[in-house]
């Protein structure tokens, strides 16, 4: 039985932004040892949930916490919650394993993680590349790799697939389901669907700042042909852009 505990609770959430309501009452729970994927158009209030959550940006009302504990209350993070989120930020001059090093001295992680982490992300034979010349898909993993340093229970990733190729593709399926097997807590957001439908245990969909549909993949699917189908479905109308 998973440990309710290691949840990420998103309870009654609700953000005004110049007077317009951005989410209006939220509420979900990604549990310990299940990949939940996030989803909905631009504008339907994912990424001010997961700023939120990271303590980006405040709710109107309603919280959002790992366990009980707000992201704002932990003293090394990186620890406790790993996310991808707005890319990488790192100095376009410096060393991915510079850059990895510097990232684990700020939360006081031992620094023999760094190299388990590009072992683990395939970015050991990048270790001495600048970060200005990494691909799309290589800051994607460098910023699994960040991600990945303090062991955390909580991973957190905003379209953490945008920019890997086929391989990088298989690549992640695998390891996204062996950091749930591990007994990680994963939500994660995503615009491709087929590849979701691929790795998720768990959906969420996000419309006009509401939740229109939650639970495991097959009742949330029920007999509609694809995931893909699902959320046109619910979000017919979702032409809006964040």
């Amino acid at each position: 039985m998973k440990d309710m505990s290691k949840s990420i609770i998103i309870n009654n959430l609700c953000k005004k932004h110049q007077g317009k309501d951005i989410l209006k009452g939220i509420s979900f729970e990604a549990k310990q040892g299940r990949i939940t994927a996030f989803l909905g158009p631009n504008g339907a209030g994912k990424s001010s949930t997961m700023r939120i959550l990271l303590g980006l940006d405040y709710p109107s009302s309603g919280i959002a916490t790992f366990a009980s504990k707000e992201y704002k209350s932990f003293d090394k993070p990186l620890q406790t919650v790993g996310a991808v989120f707005d890319g990488v930020g790192g100095v376009p001059s410096r060393k991915v394993k510079t850059h990895l090093r510097i990232v684990a001295q700020s939360n006081q992680i031992a620094q023999n993680r760094v190299e388990e982490v590009l072992h683990e992300t395939g970015l050991f034979e990048k270790r001495g590349s600048k970060l200005g010349t990494l691909s799309l898909g290589e800051g994607q993993r460098l910023g699994l790799a960040s991600a990945l340093l303090g062991d955390p229970q909580y991973l957190v990733l905003d379209e953490p697939t945008n920019g890997l190729d086929p391989r990088g593709m298989r690549w992640f399926r695998k390891f996204i389901r062996n950091q749930a097997n591990l007994g990680k807590t994963i939500l994660l957001s995503s615009h491709f669907l087929a590849e979701i439908e691929e790795i998720a245990d768990d959906v969420i969909v996000i419309q006009h700042g509401q939740i229109v549909a939650s639970g495991d993949l097959p009742a949330v699917m029920k007999n509609l042909a694809s995931l893909e189908d699902v959320f046109l479905s619910l979000t017919s109308d979702g032409d809006d852009h964040e």
